[in-house]
């Protein structure tokens, strides 16, 4: 019944409310989603068979739909695939770690009490013992903001634990933006640091506020098979061990250290903080990692420009997702990925089945499918590193990572605040199908820094990374927030983002049909999208200017 008046109310609003022509057919958007997170598809993992038949199916879906191979140039010939070489680091055995206070051992369990990454420095073994502990606050040296966490203490060969995000988190103003992250705050600049100083490890406090996710995100997302580029010198980026702790054991630890966790945490953000060394506290760790170097692939179709076609649009979403791990209460093993990123992937194939029917455009459009998202944007960082196509001739970048299956919501939305014109465009596109613009609703959350569209910006192009807003046009905001909690508490990164026969994509049909028009007026256009004045990324784009039209 519920679901005959959701139909029967989005039949009687104005078309333009909700949609755009082309009108994107929902049961087509539901069987690729369907096939891509089957358990046939072993949760995309990169480097499984998994890879291999995801890869497979991609392509003959885009050569099904019209599409031109746009990827590696092999014998003058471009295939449908750019080799993206990648380390992989698989624990091999048991994890042992363990902090001692005062003599007193105190053992963790891998998974439970701490989460520690298979190292991603090339080696075959870490061990570490009785190796000293110091606090340094949220781990941050940030010299235009007079902000140092470890001023005034060396770090090399100890272990440093801090907190996730920035030190405005808690007050929501400050140095660093206010509630909105830097990129000070994300894990993966934690771990950069600590390894420029030379530190044994850095184990990163978790909360599920200031991390925007639970534990269980947290660990199924780092102990299974890690990933990396190839890097020549990987300890100038990777400190031998990298881990979480969850926040209650971190504080039972600072007690038996003599130390108020919630009272250093208050000093930590404010300016001026100095590290504090947990006295009569060591740390200890033993594991073996299995390091290889593989090769996975970026899936590319295109569809060349008629007058322009070095010129060229980019929608992305990646492919993957974490593949079989940890078992949840229930004993699946396998990471669906349905909604991240089965819905992107099928986005990106419908658009290109949309744009192929169509007359062609002048500029050329990219399809660009990555893979290794979900181990940091990988794909995205390899392509953007070593581009099939001049970035300074890349007109944009539109990037899908997860769409709703709540149904039709009148706004729409966007990873951060991305201050640049692209955004202007979306918003412009949104008012004139009646729809509005919600800013990022949790700026907190560093989603600009999480998605594919990332690695293009910060080389200078214009990109976002799109999404649907939280106000359904069936219960509102407090239907859409509650859906939002809900998945991200009890479904992402986890076995149970899985296919659901109740889903209603009639809102990402009517989401595809607005970004179709957005990418039509794009490539047909002569603008250049640009960066707003001080966006850090306004000075790159800019240098390369002349290369453009």
């Amino acid at each position: 019944m519920k679901k005959l008046l959701l139909a029967a109310l989005v039949a009687a609003m104005p078309l333009a409310a909700f949609a755009a022509d082309p009108v994107v057919n929902p049961a087509r958007l539901a069987t690729d989603i369907k096939v891509l997170a089957s358990d046939a598809f072993e949760g995309r993992g990169p480097a499984t068979p998994g890879e291999a038949k995801t890869v497979g199916w991609i392509i003959g879906q885009m050569i099904a739909a019209g599409l031109e191979p746009g990827g590696d140039l092999k014998d003058g010939q471009r295939a449908w695939t750019q080799d993206v070489p990648l380390g992989r680091f698989e624990m091999k055995g048991p994890v042992s770690s363990s902090f001692s206070v005062g003599g007193q051992q105190i053992a963790l369990t891998q998974g439970e009490q701490i989460a520690i990454r298979a190292s991603l420095t090339n080696v075959d073994a870490v061990t570490l013992a009785n190796t000293p502990v110091v606090f340094a606050g949220y781990g941050v040296d940030a010299p235009e903001r007079k902000w140092n966490d470890f001023a005034g203490m060396d770090v090399k060969g100890k272990i440093v634990i801090v907190l996730i995000n920035d030190p405005d988190f808690e007050s929501g103003k400050g140095d660093f933006g206010g509630k909105a992250m830097t990129y000070y705050g994300r894990w993966t600049y934690k771990y950069e640091q600590a390894a420029r100083l030379g530190a044994a490890g850095l184990i990163i406090v978790h909360e599920t506020g200031p991390a925007s996710y639970g534990w269980a995100t947290v660990k199924n997302s780092n102990t299974n098979v890690m990933f990396d580029i190839v890097r020549d010198k990987p300890g100038e980026v990777h400190p031998p061990v990298e881990a979480w702790i969850q926040r209650d054991t971190a504080v039972d630890l600072f007690r038996r250290a003599g130390l108020d966790f919630e009272a250093l945490k208050k000093k930590a953000a404010k300016r001026g903080f100095k590290p504090v060394e947990l006295p009569g506290v060591t740390f200890s760790a033993s594991f073996n990692v299995d390091h290889q170097v593989i090769v996975s692939k970026n899936v590319v179709g295109v569809l060349p420009g008629t007058t322009r076609p070095d010129e060229r649009l980019f929608f992305t979403a990646h492919w993957d997702h974490l593949g079989v791990g940890l078992p949840d209460a229930t004993g699946d093993r396998i990471y669906n990925g349905a909604v991240d990123n089965a819905t992107g992937i099928a986005a990106l194939l419908e658009l290109g089945r949309m744009y192929a029917a169509a007359p062609r455009t002048e500029r050329s459009i990219v399809f660009l499918a990555v893979t290794a998202e979900e181990k940091g944007l990988l794909g995205s960082e390899y392509y953007a590193a070593n581009p099939l196509y001049p970035l300074s001739t890349t007109v944009a970048d539109l990037n899908m990572d997860g769409f709703s299956p709540t149904g039709p919501a009148r706004d729409y939305t966007t990873s951060g605040d991305g201050k640049v014109s692209l955004q202007d465009d979306l918003v412009a596109a949104l008012t004139a199908h009646g729809r509005t613009f919600t800013p990022d609703p949790v700026p907190e959350a560093g989603h600009f820094f999480r998605s594919d569209h990332f690695p293009f910006a910060k080389r200078g192009v214009p990109a976002i990374s799109v999404g649907p807003g939280e106000n359904l046009v069936v219960g509102g905001v407090a239907a859409g927030k509650a859906y939002s909690d809900m998945y991200i508490k009890d479904r992402y990164h986890q076995p149970a983002d899985e296919w659901s026969n109740d889903w209603d994509l009639s809102g990402m049909s009517a989401d595809l049909g607005l970004l179709y028009g957005l990418g039509l007026d794009l490539a047909n256009s002569r603008r250049w999208p640009e960066w707003q004045a001080g966006s850090e990324f306004k000075a790159t784009r800019d240098a390369s200017a002349g290369e453009r039209n």
